[in-house]
């Protein structure tokens, strides 16, 4: 949309790409269906400025987007999140341009700017462009060419940043919760609390790590410090329990092998419900509020996205121009706004490439 929107205006456009192929991270997305936009999409659903985040997904909506998609007859599917029925390959053929030059297998070294004119120094050769759109994301998926480059590019126009770190990434464990990697393998919906935030979706224990829809986006927000975690969020543990001569690992609404550890894990026999002494059920109670510090996280290389970027306030969120250097852009991941897990990320690079192009148009 981008490029389109560009060359309704006539212009020449180039762009540089480390790969050797065009939109790469998008090709591999969603495990190549591209999870591309949400059915609950809202400003509160990223970590960044509240006000410029809401400013760029009213100038151009999921409903926008899907517009778009249709008016293309690219078929989706739907449920939490949209996702292409095919491919992602069915949204890159339509972004691709005939009237835009690509570039290649060229890594980005240095840009610096002469009067009115940026030079653009390659690993191959040295251009020149009246303007400069940095859209070149975060750290995640280094072996698709991402880097820091729009940090370095900001960093050189003494534009203020954030250092990417992991985001969207699998957290490790402390000792104290060794306990859960016997657990390898299940899966199933929790509701997570962090840093003011609830998230509700599902988990997933692996052999060193906590996975799964609701733990990517958690470590968006979690930096340091606890975690609670409701491991039955539609089943509150109160006196009621004790009218039931059930077992307890029956009686809870999750699945019986972790039910089973779990109660291995707060010392308590997995008994008849009716037979629970008053100290014991509070210590059952706890598995609607299992509080406890992660140990970090895996990092890039595990990670769908990294969070922070050129800060948002050095840049025209009517624009996507930066406030210092005239005719800079930074679009999509290269700012420090970031989307939880479900499409989020794709919606704001596109909407903020929008916001972009209908400017300089």
């Amino acid at each position: 949309m981008l490029s389109k929107q560009l060359e309704d205006k006539k212009l020449n456009i180039a762009i540089i790409d480390s790969n050797q192929s065009f939109a790469q991270k998008v090709k591999i997305a969603g495990g190549g269906k591209c999870n591309f936009t949400n059915t609950n999409l809202s400003s509160k659903n990223f970590s960044g400025d509240e006000k410029f985040i809401n400013y760029v997904l009213k100038h151009y909506s999921k409903d926008d987007f899907l517009k778009f998609l249709s008016d293309q007859k690219i078929e989706i599917r739907k449920g939490k999140y949209y996702f292409f029925k095919n491919s992602s390959n069915q949204l890159i053929s339509k972004l691709k341009s005939k009237n835009t030059t690509y570039i290649f297998n060229e890594k980005v070294l240095d840009i610096e700017k002469v009067d009115d004119i940026f030079n653009i120094k390659t690993s191959k050769h040295t251009y020149q462009a009246k303007k400069l759109i940095v859209a070149s994301g975060g750290e995640s998926f280094k072996n698709i060419g991402a880097s820091s480059l729009a940090l370095d590019i900001a960093k050189k126009f003494d534009i203020q940043t954030t250092p990417f770190t992991p985001a969207l990434v699998p957290l490790s464990l402390q000792p104290d919760q060794f306990w859960m990697k016997k657990l390898s393998g299940i899966s199933f919906n929790v509701e997570i609390s962090v840093e003011g935030k609830v998230l509700d979706e599902d988990m997933l224990f692996t052999h060193k790590s906590l996975s799964g829809p609701v733990i990517l986006s958690t470590s968006l927000y979690w930096k340091k410090g606890s975690i609670s975690i409701n491991f039955i969020p539609n089943q509150n543990i109160d006196k009621d329990i004790l009218k039931s001569n059930k077992k307890i690992s029956s009686y809870l609404n999750i699945p019986k092998r972790f039910a089973k550890e779990f109660l291995e894990h707060i010392d308590l026999n997995d008994k008849t419900c009716s037979s629970l002494k008053v100290d014991e059920l509070e210590k059952l109670k706890t598995i609607n509020f299992y509080s406890f510090a992660p140990a970090g996280n895996l990092g890039f290389s595990k990670a769908e996205v990294s969070r922070g970027g050129v800060d948002t306030s050095e840049i025209d969120e009517t624009t996507m121009m930066s406030k210092k250097v005239k005719n800079l852009y930074f679009l999509g991941e290269a700012l420090d706004v970031t989307g939880e897990l479900g499409g989020y990320n794709i919606q704001w690079a596109i909407s903020s490439s929008y916001v972009c192009s209908k400017s300089i148009c």
